[in-house]
């Protein structure tokens, strides 16, 4: 997935604009933060969630980090491969590191999160 093509959150999320349903995951920088990821705990699909509900827990060796969801909806799809394979969020952030996937109640709720060039700003500002 190209980040270009990705909304984020000061949380560092990142979602798929613009689609329902839409993937869910942590961006590049946010993995590079925890380090290397060894543990995720996925959300059961048909889980109904709000705007600001932790969604995933992941597990690095350096720290324990929640994520939390965009948008309220319905969690329809969670990527059981990071099960067996927790690294992939490492190595992929934006492709095979996806998280969950939701259809979102009410797509007005992400107008708060930035597009790939605000977030980078963002993160410069915030360093």
């Amino acid at each position: 997935m190209n980040p270009e093509e990705l909304l984020f959150s000061k949380d560092h999320e990142w979602i798929v604009s613009g689609k329902s349903p839409a993937r869910i995951g942590v961006s590049d920088y946010a993995q590079k933060e925890l380090t290397d990821v060894v543990y995720v705990e996925l959300p059961e699909a048909g889980t109904e969630v709000n705007k600001g509900d932790s969604i995933v827990t992941l597990e690095s060796v350096k720290a324990t980090s929640d994520v939390y969801a965009p948008a309220a909806g319905k969690i329809i799809a969670v990527n059981a491969d990071l099960e067996d394979s927790p690294q992939k969020i490492n190595e992929d952030p934006y492709g095979d590191g996806w998280l969950v996937e939701i259809e979102i109640a009410d797509s007005s709720e992400l107008a708060g999160m930035m597009n790939y060039s605000a977030y980078q700003k963002y993160l410069e500002e915030e360093s």
